[in-house]
């Protein structure tokens, strides 16, 4: 292929006129990652080409590879206005779901579909855009009628379970999340929501087994962690929690690791491990998804107490990380900051979706279904 762009090159330096080398030359650039060349080859034919629609929708094409959603969207809508084709409605409503604009998105979609009414993912992306507006039977309708047209769409599955999951309606989630994992057993989202409701049902030792499966496909899932170690806590199996969290230190070092390590270790009496975990997260801020002034108060106020050679008491329970900790007994210090961050950061893990970074995803896994290059 790098020969390809070389003849061409080689072509056009002998004769600059010839559009149809230069256009060849373009689409090749683009197919092989050379994307800023490519932009410039497009721009100068459609300085020749003004009426062009397939040069303005494989502009477009560049400009989301070069991350310039806008321009994107400009080069779409160009091409549309020449000449209305399913596959630049299509490119622009994933542009337009990126920018959440999330009604002319739909318009964009929906134009698809009139010409073509089995596309799946015109209605999985329908069903994104109506869960961002919160009109959710419309979202449910769309993703059913996306696993209608594609039984393997498991992302399109993952969001039924979702909102079934926000309205209460478990049953439903559970079958659409197993369903996820019919087609997809290492989908680690789909088991972290099963153990979410696992957890919120009260059935701990289930909700330990899908939190387990989640670790297992996502060794790096953060969240799985600090639910795995809440359950131990509440089983007063505190030792397991330590050696589930040790094992995930040993693959990242992370700051609410580290911090969950610390607070099982006051819960054992074992304040030289708070101590050393509690210092350890001041080195791993950035990964630290707890309240950062609150954690550097505690270990501030632990440090100042080992100075004084204070005892530190054990936990008394730990089935939720309270206010009523010790390193937290100042109500002028903290009022209801901490009430609003850490106690309650710690206590939604059975609300707990994946919602957003699964959004993120979704929309990447599906943003190039259509896109038909030149």
């Amino acid at each position: 292929m790098p020969s390809d762009i070389e003849t061409l090159q080689s072509l056009l330096k002998k004769d600059p006129s010839n559009f149809q080398a230069r256009r060849e030359l373009s689409v090749l650039l683009m197919n092989n990652g050379f994307n800023e060349e490519a932009e410039g080859n497009f721009l100068y034919l459609i300085k020749y080409f003004p009426d062009d629609a397939e040069l303005y929708y494989n502009l477009g094409i560049i400009k989301e590879k070069l991350k310039k959603p806008e321009e994107a969207k400009e080069a779409y809508q160009k091409a549309i206005e020449i000449s209305p084709q399913e596959d630049f409605y299509y490119n622009l409503g994933d542009v337009l779901v990126e920018l959440k604009e999330w009604d002319a998105a739909i318009s964009a979609f929906k134009k698809v579909l009139e010409t073509d009414p089995k596309d799946g993912n015109s209605y999985f992306n329908l069903g994104i855009c109506y869960l961002n507006l919160d009109e959710k039977n419309k979202a449910l309708d769309a993703f059913q009628k996306a696993t209608e047209l594609n039984p393997n769409d498991i992302y399109a599955y993952f969001y039924l379970g979702y909102i079934y999951q926000n309205d209460g309606l478990t049953n439903f989630a559970i079958e659409n999340y197993k369903k996820v994992l019919d087609i997809s057993p290492d989908y680690s989202w789909a088991y972290f929501n099963l153990g979410s409701i696992s957890y919120g049902s009260g059935n701990l030792e289930e909700a330990k087994e899908y939190l387990k499966k989640t670790i297992e496909y996502n060794p790096l899932d953060i969240e799985a962690y600090k639910l795995y170690t809440k359950i131990c806590l509440k089983n007063s199996e505190a030792e397991e929690a330590l050696e589930v969290l040790y094992s995930a230190i040993d693959k990242t070092e992370n700051g609410d690791l580290y911090y969950l390590i610390a607070r099982v270790c006051k819960y054992i009496g074992d304040t030289e491990g708070y101590y050393d975990n509690l210092k350890n997260v001041m080195f791993h801020l950035l990964t630290l998804t707890f309240d950062r002034d609150i954690i550097k108060k505690e270990y501030e106020k632990l440090k100042e107490k080992l100075g004084k050679n204070e005892k530190i008491e054990p936990e008394s329970t730990m089935e939720e990380y309270s206010s009523e900790d010790e390193a937290y007994d100042s109500a002028e210090d903290y009022d209801e900051e901490f009430d609003e961050s850490e106690e309650n950061e710690l206590d939604e893990y059975e609300e707990e979706e994946y919602y957003n970074d699964s959004e993120n995803d979704l929309e990447e896994d599906n943003s190039g279904y259509n896109e038909v290059e030149e």
